[in-house]
């Protein structure tokens, strides 16, 4: 099941009757009748969701930078598979309605090509990693894939794996670096082909960045009202415009008067592992250390801790190996479809 909005004539498209179909036509029709703001929640994922108001201007902003970007024009078509009343899914109606593309909107899956037949060509889509990776695993859905000209992979990271698979696809592929108080992505960086940066991401044209005392990254442009937007990622910027994230300031634990950037334990486990599971580094209080470092993998097989513990310590120093190693069958996830880590732990906690 699908739905078709076209720019030019939305004004004279019934409302349909599905709710999540009808949801993506009001927003397209407000836009088409100018509304001036409007209201949307962050993900969740780095703390509790709150509601933010963005302007048109901001919105139309951020349109003209990934136009320009990616090259994408009037004649292009876009499919629209993220949640619409995120950051992600609206500005995908924003940038078909600003550029004039013809947008087919289904509802967020795994399998986002099982809601329209082949004979539709798509050449513009925005994807999660898990929505990526689903793909990839389905010679059918890897086909419709590769047919697209451009991809965006965003709203959580890119595994070494599924960055490995990416690396071989044809269709031109950028993971991107956002949020919703910067309109979505500010910054690209090309996963695969000549032109693949696999270290570093590019700021969009317009946005200005910095870093404060802690290295943490700063921004500033027309989808931000030009007001400064401090961020907690803490960066390395590898010339004025490409930086490299480390891992996030709050990300860090002191565990027995150690810091621990948890964002290094789980590239450990990704390369010990090798595996496609779901994960995250996290903690829990201790008497003794203050806060004990754990890993949390979602998996519904036993887990040999001590192995996988001299696995990982080739990897890490000793007291970066997590103290525990947590099974957890399902993950919590945010109404985006990221993980939800407090949410997943305290669930664990509570059984």
């Amino acid at each position: 099941m699908y739905f078709v909005i076209s720019p030019d004539s939305i004004l004279q498209t019934p409302a349909p009757a599905d709710p999540y179909f009808r949801q993506a036509w009001e927003f397209c029709r407000e836009w088409a009748l100018g509304k001036p703001d409007f209201m949307l929640h962050t993900s969740g994922s780095t703390g509790e969701p709150k509601p933010i108001r963005l302007t048109r201007a901001q919105m139309q902003a951020s349109a003209r930078m990934t136009r320009q970007a990616l090259g994408l024009e009037e004649e292009n078509t876009a499919l629209v598979c993220l949640n619409v009343a995120y950051i992600a899914g609206t500005m995908m109606l924003v940038r078909g309605m600003e550029i004039g593309m013809k947008l087919y909107v289904v509802p967020p899956s795994s399998q986002p090509f099982d809601s329209f037949p082949e004979d539709i060509k798509i050449d513009f889509a925005a994807f999660v990693p898990l929505q990526v990776q689903s793909m990839l695993d389905d010679v059918h859905q890897l086909q419709r894939l590769e047919a697209l000209k451009v991809i965006l992979v965003g709203g959580a990271a890119i595994g070494a794996s599924l960055y490995a698979q990416i690396k071989l696809l044809n269709v031109a592929a950028f993971s991107t670096y956002g949020m919703t108080e910067t309109v979505s992505h500010v910054a690209l960086q090309r996963l695969n082909g000549a032109e693949a940066s696999p270290e570093s991401y590019e700021l969009l044209e317009g946005i200005e960045a910095e870093t404060d005392e802690r290295n943490c990254l700063r921004l500033c442009g027309a989808v931000t009202n030009n007001e400064w937007i401090q961020t907690n990622d803490v960066v390395v910027f590898t010339d004025k415009r490409h930086f490299r994230i480390l891992g996030r300031a709050d990300n860090i634990i002191n565990s027995g008067g150690v810091k621990i950037q948890l964002e290094k334990v789980e590239r450990a486990f990704e390369q010990a592992a090798k595996g496609a599971q779901r994960f995250f580094a996290w903690w829990t209080p201790d008497e003794r250390l203050g806060q004990r470092l754990v890993l949390v993998i979602e998996t519904s097989e036993s887990i040999d801790n001590e192995s996988l513990k001299k696995d990982l310590s080739a990897w890490l120093n000793p007291y970066e190996v997590p103290k525990e190693v947590i099974s957890v069958e399902k993950f919590s996830e945010t109404p985006t479809g990221k993980v939800d880590k407090r949410a997943t732990f305290a669930r664990y906690r509570s059984l």
